[in-house]
Formats: structure tokens, C-alpha cells, sequence
């Protein structure tokens, strides 16, 4: 199997150029969260960045390529969410407020949509190596923010020093992704609230009776 080869970020040179492959590059990634990747044409493309075929693969030197960029892209947004939110985490009551968060912004979407990542997920790791290999950075960077997370936890005396957040932490993003596409396909939060509820409560076994008694930020298990 051929080695993955980097995104080419290397064409744009000019400020006017990294400003005409922006525009190419969000065009893109709002019709594809719109309609998919394989819905997603290069005429399309052109027509929404105002650009024309010849600027397209001025930047990109074909299409995998340019969904390999949207797929950096819509990553950065995800985790910098991500990391804002987690960041702040340092009990098991500020992991119940990013789960809270999560499912919130899931419910003001009415569930469309899923999880921008897995979506693409879904669509590009059994098609491109490339594509693969971003979406591969990107999950490991989200676990990485989880880890960090309980780490803090566990300094602050709120979590077991036995405990293997590593593993904590695969299990609430997977939790979290397969919750994600359980409530796009249901249209409701229901399925999103059970995972991670489940997710965190694993959490919740490795952290003092007393903090999980006095924890005003349990699982809320409402419906929509």
C-alpha cells in the first residue's frame, strides 16, 4: 500500500492566494456537510468560491486532495471546540458540563448532521489512505484532549491514580461518535445522552463515593 502523501499546502504563496484557497476550501466543506462527499461536485465547488476549474487545481493537485483539506479543516473547528471545552475540566462535574454542552449543541441541530468528523469518517477511511491518515490525527488529537482532561482530574485528587485514562478516554470518544450517529439517524438526543451517560458513569467508578454524592451535575436523562 502506498505511503499517504501530506495535504499540499504549498501552492498558495500569496496572500491572495491563501485567500482564494480558503474560499475553495470552506466552499467545499459547507457542500459537503450538505450533501456529502460523494454529492459533493467540483462544479458546485466552483460556483459557490467563484473560482474556476484551473484555480481548483492551482491549489489542489486533484480531488482527494481538496477533500483531504476539508477534512483538516472542519478538524481544526472540531477541536478547537474540543480543546476549549475540555481544557476547562478538572472534576467529574466539569465532565458532566461537557457532556451537557455536547448535547446540547446536538439538540439545537435537531440531531443533523452527526459528528462533522465522523461523517467524514463514514464516508472517506475506506476510500482514501490520505484521508484516512487525517481523520486518524484528528480522533487521536480528541482523545489526546480527553486524556488530558481526567489527567487533570486525577492531579486535583479527582480521580483514581489506578485509573487507566487512556482507556477512559477511547471509550467516552467512541461512546461519544457512535451516540452522535445514533441521534442523526433517530433525530433525537436520546441515544447521544445514553452513551455518554454510560461513558461517564465508568468515569464516575473511579472517583471518591463523596464526589459522586455531592455531584449536582449527574446524568440527565431527559428526552427531547
Amino acid at each position: 500500500m502506498a505511503k499517504p502523501r501530506p495535504v499540499d499546502d504549498t501552492r498558495a504563496t500569496t496572500a491572495r492566494g491563501a485567500a482564494t484557497r480558503a474560499r475553495i476550501i470552506q466552499a467545499a466543506s459547507l457542500l459537503v456537510t450538505e450533501h456529502g462527499v460523494a454529492g459533493t461536485r467540483i462544479d458546485a465547488i466552483m460556483m459557490d468560491s467563484n473560482t474556476s476549474k484551473s484555480q481548483i487545481y492551482h491549489y489542489f493537485s486533484d480531488r482527494e486532495t481538496l477533500m483531504c483539506a476539508v477534512v483538516e479543516a472542519q478538524a481544526d473547528k472540531v477541536l478547537d471546540f474540543q480543546k476549549s471545552c475540555l481544557g476547562q475540566v478538572n472534576s467529574l462535574s466539569d465532565l458532566y458540563a461537557w457532556r451537557d454542552k455536547v448535547v446540547e449543541i446536538n439538540r439545537s441541530k435537531r440531531s443533523v448532521g452527526g459528528c462533522p468528523v465522523g461523517s467524514l469518517a463514514s464516508e472517506l477511511a475506506d476510500r482514501s489512505e490520505i484521508a484516512r491518515d487525517a481523520l486518524v490525527r484528528t480522533f487521536v488529537q480528541w482523545e489526546t484532549h480527553l486524556v488530558g482532561a481526567l489527567e487533570r482530574m486525577r492531579l486535583a485528587r479527582n480521580l483514581s491514580a489506578a485509573a487507566d485514562i487512556h482507556q477512559l478516554a477511547t471509550g467516552i470518544l467512541t461512546a461519544l461518535q457512535g451516540g452522535l450517529l445514533m441521534a442523526q439517524t433517530m433525530r433525537t438526543t436520546h441515544p447521544l445522552q445514553v452513551a455518554l451517560d454510560m461513558a461517564l458513569d465508568q468515569v464516575s467508578r473511579h472517583t471518591s463515593l463523596e464526589a459522586r454524592s455531592e455531584d449536582p451535575r449527574r446524568p440527565k436523562r431527559t428526552a427531547d
